[in-house]
C-alpha cells in the first residue's frame, strides 16, 4: 500500500523535479559526446544531422525540452516554497503543480515548433 504522503501532488512534483534532473544528467554527457563527434569533420556532421531527422529522435528532443521546462518550473516552485512565508499547511502551493507541468510541456512544444 502506498503511503498517503506519496499520493499527494506535492510529492509528485518532488518526483518530477528529481526525475527531470536525472534525465538531464544522463543526457548532457551524451550530448557532449555527439558534439565532439560533430567537430571531428564534415562527414560526421552529415551523419549526425541524418540521425537527428528520425521521428524517434525528434520525440526524444521534445521530451528533453519538456524535462528542461519541468526542471525549471519545479525548481522555481521549490524556491518559492523556501523563500515565501508559510501560511497554513501550504495548500495554496499545491495549486502551482499542474499549471507548472502544463507550462513545462508548452515550453517544450513551443521550442520544438520553433526548431522545425
Amino acid at each position: 500500500m502506498i503511503a498517503r504522503h506519496r499520493r499527494d501532488r506535492a510529492y509528485l512534483a518532488f518526483l518530477g523535479h528529481r526525475i527531470s534532473g536525472i534525465g538531464l544528467a544522463v543526457f548532457l554527457p551524451l550530448h557532449f559526446i555527439v558534439l565532439a563527434e560533430v567537430l571531428s569533420g564534415e562527414a560526421a556532421l552529415d551523419s549526425v544531422l541524418a540521425f537527428t531527422a528520425h521521428p524517434v529522435v525528434k520525440a526524444m528532443e521534445w521530451l528533453l525540452l519538456v524535462l528542461v521546462g519541468a526542471h525549471l518550473i519545479f525548481g522555481l516552485r521549490l524556491l518559492m516554497l523556501e523563500l515565501r512565508p508559510w501560511r497554513g499547511r501550504g495548500s495554496d502551493r499545491r495549486g502551482w503543480i499542474l499549471p507548472g507541468l502544463i507550462l513545462a510541456m508548452a515550453v517544450g512544444t513551443i521550442a520544438m515548433l520553433g526548431a522545425v
